[in-house]
């Protein structure tokens, strides 16, 4: 018989109803519990997703006697504290991206991990989506190797607002959430360390305090190297395109669709169960727990990726 794993989410924001909306395609699966920032919105949602607890405060849904794991969608500053809460409460956790915004949380959320054995994750999705897991196949069975990636990371977010449009208690930021995409990636793909990395930032912003355009260079163990342009300023067409430059063809992935070089569109409907990332993140996180085993993009295989920015605010800093 499948364990049901009981869940709670906390953040009823976009990405929290993203994962809500994953999780009733995985089965054994149950959410039992939904924080959110102000109760009404927050019953709003639980209501759509038949969830039986609304709060307002995750100890509410920690002292839940049924989660067994806690699914974090809440504001990137609170990230590591409430990880470390989840994990001394004795529940598995899974954290969106990006686990912390300095280094010094993120390795002490790995170091909690380690002392209290549960399972710790991270939603690094691109390593899931299957797009992405068609060439990391590819790589790993040596029939491809990256000679480079070019990244771009664009939007046009000038005002602190959400990916509904909707305003933000919180300011995101391009370095610690969504350079955290490709700096991780890049060393996943490449199967290497990251051993020079060097940034450039824009002006900062007047009101919002973050640099609104950055430019990041990389280089791997391997030699492949990776260039990575980012922009809260850009106007449309809006998202992540990664290339793929490899010794045997290019490869643009834009989320979970994959072309060639020439424009020729790749089948990657059966690389896995779903072409949703985000679901198969969670299917990930669900399978880890019940096998007892660390998860794809655990906080210990994603920590370098932190240790790389850390390195790299020292030098935007100086």
């Amino acid at each position: 018989m499948i364990q049901t794993i009981k869940l709670a989410v906390a953040g009823a924001g976009a990405f929290g109803i993203k994962h809500l909306e994953a999780l009733q395609h995985i089965g054994g699966v149950e959410v039992v519990s939904l924080v959110g920032h102000t109760l009404e919105p927050t019953k709003e949602v639980a209501e759509r997703f038949k969830v039986p607890q609304v709060a307002t405060e995750l100890d509410e849904a920690l002292a839940h006697p049924d989660v067994d794991a806690v699914i974090l969608c809440t504001p990137t500053q609170i990230h590591a504290g409430q990880a470390i809460a989840c994990l001394k409460a004795g529940k598995h956790v899974q954290v969106e991206i990006p686990l912390a915004d300095r280094l010094a949380d993120a390795e002490e959320v790995a170091r909690v991990q380690q002392q209290t054995g549960k399972i710790a994750m991270v939603g690094h999705t691109r390593r899931f989506n299957p797009s992405h897991q068609w060439i990391h196949r590819k790589i790993s069975g040596g029939g491809l190797h990256i000679q480079q990636m070019d990244v771009q990371t664009f939007f046009f977010r000038r005002k602190n607002i959400n990916a509904l449009g909707q305003p933000r208690s919180w300011t995101d930021h391009l370095l610690w959430h969504h350079a955290a995409h490709t700096v991780d990636l890049f060393a996943y793909q490449t199967r290497g360390e990251i051993v020079a990395a060097n940034a450039l930032q824009g002006p900062i912003h007047s009101e919002l305090g973050i640099a609104m355009d950055m430019s990041i260079q990389l280089k791997s163990s391997t030699g492949a190297i990776c260039t990575l342009s980012l922009s809260f300023n850009n106007d449309g067409p809006l998202g992540t395109f990664f290339r793929y430059i490899c010794d045997h063809g290019t490869y643009i992935a834009r989320y979970d669709d994959l072309i060639d070089g020439k424009d020729h569109k790749i089948d990657v409907s059966k690389v896995d169960v779903s072409m949703n990332g985000i679901e198969l993140q969670d299917r990930e996180f669900v399978a880890a727990i019940r096998e007892g085993r660390e998860p794809n993009a655990s906080v210990a295989q994603v920590l370098p990726c932190y240790r790389v920015l850390g390195k790299l605010e020292q030098q935007l800093a100086a």
